[in-house]
């Protein structure tokens, strides 16, 4: 387990490992993993403006409830930054080696954490939950 998330994290880091593998795609397709990963990247901002936003501008909010938001909306951009750069390595390294991309759970679980956080947002700020 550890040698295989240290073989992973190599990748990250040396990317000509991906280039010695298999033979290089139509580089249109690596532009479009590029693409798939720069909007991850966009989301994770927008997921730490978010959190941002919750923490300096629902101040009506108790402390813990608004830190408990903040604090979820920033480990979902941490994790879907970190995603990001996993999916990309996956995906070039499969695109090289001739196979099928790999399959993920992580915009079902980024998609429904972020529905949850905006709707307990939603609920708190119509319910009024203030004090400090």
């Amino acid at each position: 387990m550890i040698h295989r998330l240290a073989a992973t994290l190599r990748l990250w880091f040396a990317p000509q490992l991906i280039k010695a593998e298999g033979t290089t795609p139509d580089y249109r397709f690596s532009l479009a993993n590029e693409r798939t990963f720069l909007a991850w990247v966009r989301t994770a901002l927008a997921l730490v403006a978010g959190g941002i936003a919750v923490d300096q501008f629902l101040t009506e909010l108790r402390w813990g409830m608004r830190t408990t938001i903040a604090i979820v909306l920033l480990t979902g951009a941490a994790l879907c930054a970190l995603r990001a750069v996993n999916h990309w390595v996956r995906c070039e390294r499969a695109m090289r080696r001739g196979e099928d991309l790999p399959t993920s759970r992580f915009p079902v679980l980024l998609g429904t954490g972020t529905a949850v956080a905006a709707l307990t947002v939603i609920v708190v700020v119509a319910v009024g939950w203030a004090g400090k």
